[in-house]
């Protein structure tokens, strides 16, 4: 190359810098910016980039749900479980004895699904066990960890968020209860459905005894001896029953189906209001005192099926009925952290040690 172009393509380079190759400002500007690069990937910041990235994988999910937690599937995972219908499930689930085990559950619950799951694996009742996802965040990430064992059923709620109880938001999420049980009996299959704030203590089945149409428990604190009648309890001073509908299972019968569908008329006759801020349990009372002449009713024994009122409230209690419990309801308390504390309390808040006994393992 002839000496003169070699020269002007030099100066051509120095004039972008600034500075002749040699001059103390070139240097600096190279020293400054091996210094800048160097600092950008020192070992510090690798780490701090690589903990963001963590942090918000576990995040983003829950904090976007529908917006960004979707983009992470596959759309032919996505797709499978979208178009999962109730049939299908029901038969993947029940098809084996007959009998299906329900909850309904919107993603701020996961944790006490969770928790509620643990116990029911231990007493090998796990295959048996049906979600219903009332949200499609739920839905994609119960079956990305437990294949086949949830199921959406439209229309879906709007709102994703934790409903305390009384709130319009709470009654329209369990008003959809009994649609949902009436749908599966309706399959044939039998159902028991819980709240996931339940713990099992014991396998409940063999209380299930003869073969009634429908199986429930009292939701009232007051004590009931040993041997206290299995008939639908008489109606207190407002005209209905106190019975629980957390607890409830049902055979596929025609008393079974008149029971949810009248359920479904007395939630329709009485909607939610700011002055009642009723949920589901008031109309599956006055169902359950308007069909009692035609359906076949079993009241479960209370020593194993106490409410939250009784077995975390009345220690005599508990102490005189030790060994006889078997599904305890955490209820008569409001409050997230207030449930998951009482739990911890009593030793059944299952997921911190016990994760990998369940079969979602570590959330």
């Amino acid at each position: 190359m002839p000496a003169f172009l070699y020269q002007r393509q030099q100066q051509q380079q120095n004039t972008l810098l600034g500075a002749s190759p040699l001059s103390p400002r070139a240097v600096s500007f190279t020293s400054r910016f091996h210094q800048r690069t160097t600092s950008l990937f020192s070992r510090s910041t690798l780490l701090i980039l690589l903990s963001l990235i963590f942090v918000l994988g576990v995040l983003i999910p829950w904090i976007f749900p529908t917006k960004v937690f979707l983009p992470f599937f596959s759309s032919s995972f996505l797709s499978r479980w979208r178009d999962y219908t109730l049939s299908q499930a029901a038969d993947f689930v029940g098809g084996k004895n007959g009998t299906i085990i329900v909850c309904a559950v919107s993603q701020p619950y996961l944790p006490f699904l969770q928790n509620w799951l643990i116990s029911i694996s231990r007493q090998k009742h796990q295959d048996e066990v049906l979600v219903i996802a009332e949200d499609y965040a739920t839905l994609y990430k119960i079956n990305q960890k437990w294949p086949g064992h949830a199921v959406l059923i439209p229309p879906v709620p709007d709102d994703q968020v934790a409903h305390k109880f009384g709130s319009l938001g709470f009654f329209n999420f369990t008003s959809r209860r009994p649609k949902h049980l009436l749908n599966i009996l309706e399959l044939g299959y039998n159902v028991m459905y819980n709240d996931v704030d339940m713990v099992w203590l014991a396998d409940p089945f063999p209380y299930l005894q003869g073969h009634h149409d429908v199986y429930f428990t009292d939701d009232m604190t007051a004590v009931k001896p040993l041997n206290h009648p299995h008939s639908l309890p008489q109606p207190s001073k407002k005209g209905r029953t106190y019975i629980c509908s957390c607890m409830i299972f049902l055979r596929p019968t025609n008393g079974a189906k008149a029971l949810l569908r009248k359920w479904i008329e007395e939630l329709q006759l009485q909607p939610w209001s700011k002055k009642s801020r009723s949920n589901d349990q008031p109309a599956f009372n006055w169902a359950l005192n308007k069909t009692s002449g035609q359906v076949d009713m079993y009241l479960l024994p209370q020593a194993a099926f106490p409410s939250g009122g009784l077995y975390f409230k009345n220690e005599t209690w508990v102490k005189e009925t030790e060994g006889k419990h078997v599904i305890v309801h955490n209820n008569y308390i409001t409050g997230f952290e207030k449930k998951i504390k009482r739990f911890r309390d009593f030793g059944l808040w299952l997921v911190e040690d016990y994760a990998h006994e369940g079969p979602l393992g570590k959330l």
